[in-house]
């Protein structure tokens, strides 16, 4: 049963990493090149395995160190593709490549025990670093993830299925396994949870498959838009300065309110900052200061709560009874069920339908 986990395992990770490097869909291609590169680098976890079942025994360390090695790559190369799904503008900075002293520290800890013939000491040391890297880099992965769903409210007014919600999920599977595997490694248990392992990490593979393999594209592909909003700090910066005036601010504040009341733009599920600020005549940095400044909220809540009163104005017209809920969410802007029913009960402080029940008894 194992050696058929272990051969699912290897030929599921191998496939996965190709059509991600691949990317027929043409989506995200960095990260998807640098997530591809992980799930390849990840299968080499099971070589040795493959290698046996194969009966070709393999020894030398001129082979397997380098191997080694890039399997001490994995957590690093996987933080990587997380900031390119998060940033597709991401840009090396000499601080990043600290990150690598950590494969390098491993690989030397590594050739030392080999040296000194595979002593207890060392190999529970560098058990204990591998686990610490994985830690550190799940960690830091995850903190991305969540600056990245800050960032997208910035110039996106539904951030379902952008938001790597899947990737997130990802993340805190690998950590309970790294966590498993980690002790199983420690306290050098009897193998037959070997089998245990396997399956939970095929059926990680597997979830992870589901998700990149139906994944959209993130951030838009025109890059002058790219350039202009992708960047958080760019962003908070330019929000600092005045780009309009306070006497022209109140202006455009109803200017801005005309034309959602009038054009309902909200309506359209993939309204984004670039498009409400060509109709608005304005660069999206200015519509961001403008709804910054004088709504004091991001983007995505200030078009989200048109749309929730637009939900709610449907919900108590009677004629509308006929329809359900989650199709008057939708012809009110929202794409996701999960999405509308959060984004709902967030500004109202009660569930849709709370609110329709609530507002029938009236």
């Amino acid at each position: 049963m194992n050696t058929l986990v272990v051969i699912l395992l290897f030929g599921s990770l191998l496939l996965l990493s190709f059509l991600l490097i691949a990317n027929p869909v043409n989506v995200n291609k960095k990260a998807n090149f640098w997530f591809g590169l992980v799930l390849f680098f990840w299968s080499s976890f099971w070589l040795e395995e493959i290698l046996v079942l194969i009966r070709l025994d393999i020894q030398s360390n001129l082979f397997w160190l380098p191997i080694r090695f890039f399997q001490f790559l994995t957590p690093v190369v996987f933080y990587y593709s997380i900031a390119y799904y998060a940033n597709p503008n991401f840009r090396y900075g000499r601080k990043d490549f600290i990150h690598f002293l950590f494969p390098i520290i491993l690989l030397i800890v590594l050739m030392v025990n080999q040296f000194y013939g595979d002593n207890a000491d060392l190999s529970l040391v560098l058990n204990a670093l591998v686990i610490i890297q994985a830690f550190y880099f799940i960690v830091l992965s995850y903190i991305k993830i969540q600056k990245h769903k800050q960032r997208i409210r910035l110039f996106s007014s539904n951030t379902f299925q952008i938001d790597l919600k899947w990737l997130e999920l990802i993340i805190l599977a690998i950590f309970t396994l790294v966590a498993f595997i980690g002790i199983y490694n420690l306290l050098f248990v009897e193998a037959d949870l070997n089998l245990f392992a396997n399956i939970v990490s095929l059926s990680i593979v597997y979830f992870i498959a589901y998700n990149s393999l139906k994944q959209k594209e993130i951030f838009l592909l025109d890059e002058n838009e790219r350039s202009l909003i992708i960047s958080s700090e760019e962003q908070t910066e330019i929000n600092k300065r005045k780009l309009i005036s306070d006497d022209e601010l109140e202006s455009q504040k109803e200017h801005l309110i005309k034309l959602m009341d009038d054009q309902k733009p909200y309506l359209d599920s993939e309204l984004s900052l670039a498009q409400l600020a060509e109709l608005m005549n304005f660069t999206p940095h200015q519509l961001s200061y403008l709804i910054n400044a004088a709504f004091e909220e991001s983007f995505f809540w200030f078009v989200n709560r048109y749309r929730v009163q637009r939900v709610k104005e449907l919900l108590l017209d009677k004629e509308n009874e006929h329809l359900t809920i989650l199709g008057i969410a939708f012809e009110s802007g929202f794409n996701s069920k999960t999405s509308f029913n959060t984004t709902f009960k967030k500004i109202s402080g009660q569930t849709p339908s709370e609110f329709k029940k609530n507002g029938a008894a009236l």
